[in-house]
């Protein structure tokens, strides 16, 4: 519907259009995304100061989280920890990378770039995935610079410039390089954009030709299932100075499955402390690997109440309010290409997506997870046709973007910025597309 208000408050529609007409001429000319587009609202997302404050304190749990899941992944392959827990990791993947991982110089790294992806919903907010290659740093340090400079007085997070020191932080130089690939080249404009407003000297590479350089850090921007396609890279696996680390266990969605497996509650808890594998719990979706081995006679799969995956392809439609996507270190694993929706599909339709899972488990492992709905809200966008302010009912995702500073006193987790992506309510997977509306978030009382 249009955003139509009384006389008295047509001055502050008129200074909202010219805002959204502002921002949308601000885009850099060679854009942001390769043929892609968004709406654009005048406002930035509101969030509450209680909501901000469990966002920041977020990034150092999750920290914590792909440290000791690194850690109980290394535990596991030395041989004190269940060989089950490697066994579900290493699915798939090339011995030479797994080893790679393991190398000294590498040890302790994790990604210095932290992005869950966060659905709102009525009591707060789901993790339903953590991407240690993401897209949108770019963007969002774009958004933040646009909002914060046509409107100073708002309280944008991260300010102005906050994605763009936190993404400088992340080096030991200011010296970089930053390794596309051609399957990530949708994301190349605004990883040249960022590079063009960062200090030092920041230079964007296609990674299928790249050369690695001793004197510079590199920041991969691609990922671990198209090394076939970047004959180069090899050599660069072992750099300390390449961020995130080739450490594909690290990247696999399982983990939130991993996190609830009851042989590995104490583990857990120690590495994590109590209240950070408590807080997680709360965050992180019910989920299960969906692995086809045949369950004790006595035993079920915990809250599904069934001793097999098969008995999935049975669940009515209003039982399957489910998700299922591949893992990790495949081709489908990002972008929602092989994710189905149990509640969205026909009775065969699912029956086909559980009977592909099963069968792609020794090479590309899925996993089940329980479906978040996220809340409505509502939020103005400006229609260039119509050349109005419209109000659309949409479902949210928000994405922090948490850095890890570089520093010989240990790792300090910042919140750089949030982008907050605004979909039709219509739609059940939140990502960014043609209808939906992206922008920064601002705190708001």
């Amino acid at each position: 519907m249009f955003f139509t208000e009384e006389h008295d408050f047509m001055p502050e529609q008129d200074s909202s259009i010219e805002r959204a007409k502002k921002i949308r001429d601000s885009l850099p000319k060679d854009g942001l995304f390769a043929e892609k587009e968004w709406r654009i609202s005048p406002d930035p997302f509101p969030i509450d100061r209680k909501t901000f404050r469990q966002l920041e304190k977020l990034g150092p749990v999750l920290w914590k989280f792909q440290q000791a899941a690194d850690t109980i992944y290394r535990r596991s392959r030395k041989g004190t920890l269940p060989d089950w827990i490697a066994g579900y990791l290493e699915r798939g993947k090339p011995d030479a990378l797994l080893e790679a991982g393991l190398e000294s110089d590498v040890v302790e790294a994790v990604p210095a770039v932290i992005r869950p992806d966060l659905i709102l919903t009525e009591d707060g907010f789901a993790i339903t995935e953590l991407d240690s290659v993401p897209g949108g740093i770019g963007l969002t340090a774009w958004l933040g610079e646009t909002y914060a400079g046509t409107k100073p007085e708002e309280k944008i997070i991260g300010g102005a410039d906050g994605m763009l020191r936190g993404f400088e932080s992340i080096f030991s130089s200011s010296n970089v390089d930053i390794a596309i690939s051609e399957e990530s080249s949708d994301y190349r404009p605004e990883m040249e954009w960022l590079a063009g407003q960062l200090d030092g000297d920041f230079q964007v590479h296609s990674a299928e030709n790249f050369t690695a350089k001793t004197d510079r850090d590199i920041y991969r921007f691609f990922e671990l299932f198209d090394l076939p396609n970047l004959p180069g890279i090899e050599q660069s696996f072992g750099n300390p100075r390449v961020t995130p680390p080739f450490k594909p266990w690290l990247e696999e969605k399982m983990w939130a499955a991993i996190l609830r497996m009851r042989p590995l509650r104490d583990v857990w808890r120690r590495e994590l402390r109590d209240a950070n594998f408590h807080r997680l719990l709360e965050l992180f979706p019910w989920s299960w690997i969906v692995d086809p081995a045949e369950l004790p006679h006595h035993a079920v799969l915990p809250k599904l109440e069934i001793q097999s995956f098969e008995e999935l392809k049975n669940f009515s439609q209003t039982e399957r309010e489910m998700v299922l996507k591949a893992s990790g270190f495949s081709e489908l694993a990002w972008g929602s290409r092989s994710v189905t929706i149990g509640q969205d599909v026909s009775q065969d339709d699912w029956a086909s997506a559980i009977d592909s899972a099963l069968e792609n488990f020794e090479s590309s492992p899925f996993v089940l997870q329980e479906f978040h709905r996220g809340k409505v809200v509502q939020h103005r966008w400006f229609n260039p046709d119509s050349g109005e302010l419209e109000i659309m009912d949409a479902r949210v995702r928000l994405c922090p973007y948490y850095f890890a500073e570089f520093g010989s006193k240990g790792k300090k987790v910042r919140l750089g910025g949030i982008l907050a992506t605004i979909c039709p309510s219509d739609k059940k997977i939140l990502h960014g597309m043609r209808d939906a509306i992206l922008a920064p978030c601002a705190v708001m009382d």
